[in-house]
């Protein structure tokens, strides 16, 4: 059911569009890697301010963003020709959720399909991509398209605006700087009569920066303060440059210039992996790394408002220096009146375990969901071990924070 109370049809392809699909789907997704290169830079060039403001130049630059396009296209399309498959919901409604957060409104889809089969036709060549395989694409492409942006105007709905109309001004009430190296910012509305809303544990902000080339670029940050008071308080990891990485051009400007007083531009909280702060069952709590933050999001809302619930945390680390709130964490857990903390890390350490997490050495609570978030080998990892303790998928929940494959947010802080 969609807001306005419309029941539509699931997207199904016609008989004809979808021989055409299978015949072609293995070419396509042969060379969808270069399709989607040749796609960002037609449209970067014909579209400069996409990328000065509202694309992650960061992900652009490491070449992230094109496979997830590539990814989010190729499940969509197989899914398409084979029903049977599991259905892609969770990767629409996490990309809904992205643009969601940074304003995508309808009409940039259609700058998108401009480019996007310019770019096919540029790579395959104008004789494979013939009327018919145009066709049928195009066909693929307006279904994924539909189903997008019927969920983003629930979205924008479900929060009170107008398609598009997320970005507040806000202004920085308090910075708290945590030996780990994240610092945590809370604002508050620069409208004294405009209230910031609320927000369901483990939902993100798009946070945008006016950097020194001019360039406005956006990053999404997990909110981690107490849902309801009228402001929002979000964490930031300063990304330093690694492995041919640069360093975070959005993370290093927060650090460097951000104190109380100053003023900032954010969006709506959005996000789909959220905890059901209405069920009563018992939660598991897993994270690696600043994948942290949608944890403590988590315990805030717990200790605030349901400290009976069971809830086992588990955190994965380098050392306890490296622990991001690490100390916000215990606190918080130690108010659940079922709350259990397991820590690893690689460092030995008192009180914690050392190496990789090790599911099978914990009794994990029977019916319990689990929220994830790390990094994508941890989140690969972890999901496994649920899997082989008897966890459902459907109570498998998993937050990722680089865009690296179709099942996940396009979030990056850096």
């Amino acid at each position: 059911m969609n807001p306005d109370g419309i029941v539509r049809s699931e997207p199904e392809l016609e008989p004809h569009h979808a021989d055409v699909i299978r015949a072609t789907l293995p070419l396509v997704a042969a060379n969808i890697d270069r399709i989607t290169a040749v796609f960002y830079r037609t449209m970067f060039d014909a579209h400069p301010q996409l990328l000065r403001d509202t694309f992650n130049r960061g992900n652009q630059a490491q070449g992230t963003q094109q496979r997830a396009l590539a990814a989010s296209i190729a499940t969509f399309a197989t899914y398409l020709v084979d029903p049977a498959l599991p259905h892609p919901a969770t990767m629409l409604s996490r990309i809904a959720h992205k643009h969601a957060s940074l304003g995508v409104t309808s009409d940039q889809y259609q700058i998108v399909h401009d480019n996007l089969f310019a770019a096919i036709v540029d790579v395959l060549g104008a004789d494979v991509v013939d009327a018919p395989v145009a066709a049928a694409w195009e066909r693929v492409y307006w279904l994924m398209a539909d189903v997008l942006m019927d969920q983003e105007k629930g979205l924008y709905a479900e929060a009170g605006v107008d398609s598009g109309d997320v970005y507040r001004d806000v202004r920085v009430l308090a910075r708290a700087d945590d030996p780990s190296g994240v610092a945590v910012f809370t604002v508050e509305s620069a409208d004294p009569a405009v209230e910031l809303p609320g927000f369901v544990p483990g939902q993100y902000i798009s946070v945008g920066v006016r950097l020194p080339d001019g360039a406005r670029q956006l990053r999404q940050y997990s909110l981690v303060g107490l849902p309801g008071e009228g402001t929002l308080s979000f964490a930031v990891k300063r990304v330093e440059a690694a492995e041919g990485c640069p360093a975070g051009e959005v993370s290093s400007w927060l650090h460097e210039n951000l104190h109380p007083g100053d003023a900032l531009q954010i969006t709506l909280p959005f996000g789909d992996v959220a905890v059901d702060t209405t069920a009563t069952t018992p939660l598991i709590l897993i994270s690696g790394g600043i994948g942290v933050t949608p944890t403590i999001g988590a315990l805030e809302y717990l200790a605030a408002h349901a400290p009976w619930r069971r809830t086992l945390v588990v955190h994965a680390d380098r050392a306890p220096r490296t622990h991001p709130l690490c100390d916000r964490l215990h606190d918080l857990a130690a108010r659940l009146e079922q709350g259990t903390v397991e820590i690893w890390y690689e460092e030995p350490a008192p009180g914690a375990r050392r190496g990789r997490v090790d599911l099978s050495a914990l009794t994990l609570p029977a019916d319990a969901d689990a929220y994830v978030c790390g990094p994508p080998g941890f989140l690969r990892d972890i999901q496994r071990q649920l899997r082989a303790a008897g966890v459902p998928d459907d109570r498998i929940h998993i937050e990722q924070f680089t865009p690296a494959d179709a099942g996940a947010p396009e979030r990056v802080a850096r």
